[in-house]
C-alpha cells in the first residue's frame, strides 16, 4: 500500500448500522441454516453459492442497488483487476472480495482494490469507500479515506449465519448513506 503513497492501520471501525425494517433477514438466515447440514463448502464456488450470492442479492433487493459480478477495473498496470461483487448507487459504492479461505491475503487484496476505485473514481466528494472480503462464513470489513489516503481494516469479523444480522445492516447502511 505504501507504494502506492496509502497508510495502513487496523482498529475498530464500529460501521454504522441501518435501523430499518429488513423484511427478509429472517427467511434469509432460515435458509442459509437449513441447507448448511446438507452441503459441503469446500470450495470457494460452495461458499459463493450458499453464503454469499444470497447476501449479496437480498442487499440489492434492499438498496436497490446496481450490481457487478467480476467487473474489471484497470487504472494502471500496477492497480488493474476484477471487482468480485462492485455495488453501487446514485450516492455510494461498496466491493467485495471473496476469497477462498485466507482473510489475511483477501484483505491485502481488497486494500489495493479499493486504491484502485479510489483512484479510478478520483471524486472528492467521495467519503470513506468501503469494502468487504468475506470466505463466505465471515466477513471483514475495511475502509479507505481518499482525503487521508488512508486504510483502515476492521477488527471486527462478521459470522454468517450467526452475525447475519449487524452484518446486513451495515452492508446496507453504506448504500444507504
Amino acid at each position: 500500500m505504501a507504494d502506492f503513497g496509502y497508510t495502513f492501520s487496523r482498529k475498530r471501525l464500529n460501521l454504522p448500522q441501518y435501523s430499518g425494517n429488513l423484511d427478509r433477514l429472517k427467511q434469509l438466515s432460515d435458509r442459509i441454516i437449513e441447507i448448511l447440514a446438507n452441503v459441503s463448502l469446500s470450495t470457494e464456488i460452495a461458499r459463493g453459492d450458499i453464503l454469499i450470492s444470497p447476501v449479496i442479492t437480498d442487499l440489492v433487493h434492499y438498496t436497490n442497488a446496481q450490481l457487478r459480478i467480476e467487473y474489471s477495473l484497470k487504472v494502471s498496470e500496477q492497480l488493474q483487476g476484477y471487482l468480485d461483487y462492485f455495488l453501487y448507487t446514485d450516492r455510494s459504492l461498496i466491493i467485495i472480495e471473496a476469497k477462498k479461505g485466507d482473510l489475511e491475503y483477501g484483505f491485502n487484496q481488497l486494500a489495493v482494490q479499493l486504491i484502485a476505485l479510489d483512484q479510478w473514481k478520483n471524486n472528492k466528494n467521495q467519503s470513506n469507500l468501503l469494502g468487504a472480503v468475506t470466505i463466505g462464513n465471515i466477513w471483514q470489513f475495511g475502509q479507505l479515506d481518499p482525503d487521508k489516503k488512508h486504510i483502515e481494516q476492521g477488527l471486527e469479523t462478521y459470522r454468517v449465519p450467526e452475525d447475519l444480522d449487524p452484518l446486513m445492516r451495515i452492508l446496507v447502511q453504506a448504500l444507504n448513506p
